[in-house]
């Protein structure tokens, strides 16, 4: 089952977040083999969606990366959106979600 987390992104900035994944016996889950990626959607049904940059920099960390650019946090409008990231293997034989919430995006002045 994926952990639940909130994030707040600010509408025109750089974003990143680190993940850290964890077994049942709450140890580091070795990502090796794994690949990330995640989603942002303003409703669980909206076919619009974005993409995280979901990387694994080190696998044994058990850390996920993620990202998003100044360009994708403009774009999006102030308000509530959901979100999860799943790791998965080369063929997606096995496909977990690792963490899901909802996103605030706080609303920019300068532009």
């Amino acid at each position: 089952m994926a952990v639940y987390s909130n994030l707040y992104i600010d509408q025109g900035a750089d974003f990143s977040s680190i993940v850290t994944v964890e077994d049942v016996l709450g140890q580091l889950f070795d990502l090796t083999n794994y690949s990330a990626r995640g989603q942002i959607r303003k409703t669980y049904s909206s076919s619009n969606s974005i993409d995280f940059s979901a990387n694994i920099p080190n696998p044994q960390s058990g850390e996920i990366l993620l990202e998003l650019t100044s360009s994708q946090t403009r774009e999006m409008k102030a308000g509530r959106y959901v979100y999860d990231v799943e790791i998965f293997t080369s063929n997606d034989t096995e496909v977990i979600r690792v963490v899901e919430g909802q996103i605030m995006v706080n609303p920019e002045v300068t532009r």
